[in-house]
C-alpha cells in the first residue's frame, strides 16, 4: 500500500514536472513567434500607412480640358501611382459644404474652389525626395495652381519606420537569447529530478548514449507538444488581427505565416534536444558525490 502511494506521488510529481516544462517553452516560443509576426508585418504597416498620403494637384481654372486629361493619363501610366481621383471644383464645394455645415457660395456668390487630383503612390516609391522632386516638377506646369502633402508626416513617418524596424530586430534577437536561456532553465531543473536515476543507470553499467536517448525523446515531444500549443495561440491571434484590419491582409500571403509557424516548430524541436543533451551529459559527468 504504501509502495503504490509511492508510485502514485512519484507520477503525479513526474506530471507536474512535464507539464510545466510544457506550459514555459509553449509561452516562451509564442512570444518569439508574436514578435516574428510584429518584425514580419511591421512592412505592411508601414507601407499601409504611407499609402494613405495623397499628392494634391490644385488646377488652374484656365486649364484646357485636354491639358486636364492628359495629366490624368500621365499619373495613370507612371509605375508609382496606385491611384488618383480628380475632384471638380463643384464636387469639391460640396464637399466643403458639408464639412462645415453651411453653403458658403450663398454668400460669395462664386465658388473660390479650385478642381484638384488626389494622387496616391504606391509604399515602394514614396520618401520625402521623390514627392518634393514631384512637387517641383508639377509646379514648373502653367496650369497647375498648387501641389500640396503632408510635408512633416511624410519625412516623419519614414524617420520612425527606420527606428521601429531596427528596434524590432534588436529585440527579436535578445528575445531568441532569452528563449534559449528559459527553456534550457526549465529543461535542466526537470532533468534534475531524476539526476539520481541517471547515475544509478550508469553505476549498473549503461552507456551514456543509452541513458541519453529516452530523455532526449521525451523531451522532444515536450518541445513539439509545446510548439503546437504556441502555434495555435499564434493562429488565434493572427486571425483576429486579420478580422479587426483587413486591410493589412495578414494572411493574404500564406508564406509569411508559414515561414513563422516553421521556425518556432523547428526552435522548439532544437533547443529542446540540444537543452536535454547537454543537461544530461553535466549529470553523466557528475561524480556520484556531487550528484548527492
Amino acid at each position: 500500500m504504501r509502495k503504490n502511494s509511492q508510485e502514485n506521488y512519484q507520477k503525479r510529481r513526474l506530471l507536474s514536472t512535464y507539464f510545466s516544462v510544457v506550459i514555459s517553452i509553449s509561452l516562451v516560443l509564442f512570444l518569439v513567434g508574436l514578435l516574428g509576426l510584429l518584425l514580419l508585418n511591421s512592412k505592411k504597416v508601414a507601407d499601409h500607412f504611407k499609402e494613405q498620403i495623397a499628392l494634391t494637384i490644385y488646377i488652374d481654372d484656365s486649364a484646357k480640358p485636354i491639358e486636364i486629361k492628359q495629366l490624368q493619363k500621365s499619373l495613370a501610366l507612371r509605375q508609382e501611382t496606385k491611384t488618383s481621383h480628380f475632384v471638380s471644383k463643384e464636387e469639391a464645394a460640396e464637399i466643403h459644404a458639408q464639412e462645415i455645415g453651411e453653403d458658403f457660395m450663398e454668400f460669395l456668390g462664386y465658388n473660390p474652389l479650385l478642381s484638384s487630383i488626389d494622387v496616391y503612390f504606391n509604399a515602394a516609391f514614396i520618401s520625402p525626395v521623390f514627392l518634393k522632386d514631384l512637387q517641383k516638377n508639377f509646379e514648373e506646369k502653367a496650369y497647375i495652381s498648387e501641389v500640396l502633402y503632408d510635408q512633416p508626416l511624410v519625412e516623419i513617418l519614414d524617420e520612425n519606420i527606420k527606428k521601429i524596424t531596427q528596434w524590432i530586430l534588436i529585440l527579436s534577437f535578445v528575445f531568441i537569447l532569452v528563449a534559449i536561456l528559459l527553456i534550457n532553465s526549465s529543461i535542466r531543473l526537470s532533468i534534475y529530478s531524476k539526476r539520481m536515476i541517471i547515475k544509478t543507470m550508469q553505476l549498473v553499467g549503461a552507456t551514456k548514449s543509452f541513458i541519453r536517448f529516452p530523455f532526449i525523446m521525451k523531451h522532444l515531444q515536450l518541445g513539439v507538444l509545446a510548439s503546437i500549443i504556441a502555434l495555435g495561440g499564434l493562429t488565434v491571434v493572427l486571425y483576429e488581427l486579420d478580422k479587426r484590419f483587413p486591410e493589412l491582409n495578414l494572411i493574404a500571403n500564406p508564406f509569411e505565416p508559414s515561414l513563422i509557424f516553421s521556425a518556432v516548430l523547428g526552435m522548439g524541436i532544437l533547443i529542446t534536444g540540444l537543452s536535454t543533451f547537454f543537461a544530461t551529459q553535466r549529470f553523466l559527468n557528475l561524480t556520484t558525490e556531487a550528484v548527492q
